[in-house]
């Protein structure tokens, strides 16, 4: 893998990068893409991967380059103590592991064959980290370079995953907002009253049945096209 000077080949090669996270549909797409891409870019890296890590230490793999990467993110394996360094990630943006045999090893990447790691924080609230990293079998692979083109990436890799989020969920509201249309006017015709009174039996009865008003709606939508279900039959 190459190393990046300062200039026009890291930006050339980071613009092409972001061409292809911002060139995803989803979420899951973006952090699938990012990982692939972050083997490519980041000097000396084998693997990669996307966890997310909950206070209390309960982590979960979101995306892998292959399967070593996803049992790196697994909480205990075969008696090994969950991932070092992680829990430093609430605190900085960058984490790196030069040897995991270091101290003696007994972690699940030592466990695991593998010596480094640079983990990037890639988004932060007060329940949960998500993190990238990527990964190398020799020890103290990743330098100053290495983490300096890493931060530039995932700088890119949060703006994407950010508008692929923001476009999920309004593909969501309007898919939502469609099925109320539908379940409204199906009650409008059933119980013969105006668009207010449908919406505020359907509200009614998603209070009454404690199930969200999207998942009545789609209820009611599959009853009426002859799918089996409950819908709302009174007022």
């Amino acid at each position: 893998m190459p190393r990046f000077p300062v200039g026009f080949e890291l930006a050339e090669a980071l613009t092409a990068a972001a061409q292809h996270l911002h060139g995803t549909g989803t979420p899951d797409d973006t952090m699938n893409t990012a990982v692939a891409l972050a083997v490519r870019l980041l000097p000396d890296a084998e693997h990669a991967g996307i966890a997310e890590i909950q206070r209390g230490g309960r982590l979960r793999s979101l995306a892998w380059t292959d399967e070593t990467v996803r049992f790196a993110a697994e909480p205990r394996q075969a008696g090994h103590t969950p991932h070092p360094h992680w829990e430093r990630l609430w605190t900085t943006p960058v984490v790196r592991t030069d040897d995991s045999e270091a101290d003696g090893g007994g972690n699940v990447l030592s466990g695991l064959g593998l010596r480094s790691a640079l983990s990037l924080r890639l988004r932060a609230d007060r329940r949960r980290l998500t993190v990238l990293t990527a990964y190398a079998r020799k020890p103290q692979a990743f330098d100053e370079d290495a983490t300096r083109v890493g931060r530039l990436f995932t700088a890119h890799v949060s703006l994407a995953l950010d508008s692929a989020t923001v476009r999920e969920q309004l593909t969501e509201a309007m898919r939502t907002r469609d099925l109320i249309g539908q379940a409204t006017g199906i009650l409008m015709e059933r119980l013969d009253i105006d668009a207010a009174g449908a919406f505020e039996s359907l509200v009614k009865a998603s209070q009454r049945e404690n199930v969200k008003l999207r998942d009545l709606a789609r209820r009611i939508v599959d009853a009426n096209s002859g799918t089996s279900g409950r819908g709302v039959t009174e007022r």
